[in-house]
């Protein structure tokens, strides 16, 4: 049975959630609510970690910033529109993002690696062996061989 301290945790997540969720939504835009990449995330046990991938197709990787503490990792950044010119028909959205992914184990934000290919973001991030230091890590990201 979940403690007090998880059950605060997952609202407090689910409250963060509803709350990027708004702040995606651009103005005057009637039904339009921003550009929110897909996200799945993978626990795996060998080796123990969690494999999150966040499909950002027409994202250009530099303008990316992922973040990570021991329980969380956060993907920001800005997709722009392929054209400039007067629109007659837009489905594709764009705009910045946040994507905010909180675990239910602890990670090691310092063994965490992240690559970008074909449209596909994937971070990796060991579970932590022992109690990891509180401290908010920049993840670079590395190319595949």
């Amino acid at each position: 049975m979940p403690d007090k301290k998880d059950h605060l945790d997952h609202l407090q997540s689910e409250i963060q959630e509803l709350i990027d969720d708004l702040w995606q939504v651009p103005r005057f835009s009637g039904l339009r609510r921003g550009f929110r990449p897909q996200v799945d995330v993978v626990r795996t046990e060998d080796p123990p970690e969690f494999r999150v991938v966040v499909e950002l197709a027409g994202v250009d990787s530099e303008t990316l910033r992922i973040f990570a503490d021991d329980k969380t990792l956060v993907v920001a950044g800005t997709r722009s529109p392929a054209y400039r010119g007067r629109y007659f028909h837009m489905e594709i959205e764009h705009g910045p993002f946040q994507r905010r992914i909180q675990f239910d184990e602890q990670v090691d934000p310092a063994g965490a690696r992240a690559e970008y290919k074909r449209g596909l973001l994937a971070v990796t991030l060991p579970i932590a062996e022992r109690e990891p230091a509180p401290e908010k890590v920049s993840i670079r990201i590395g190319r595949s061989p």
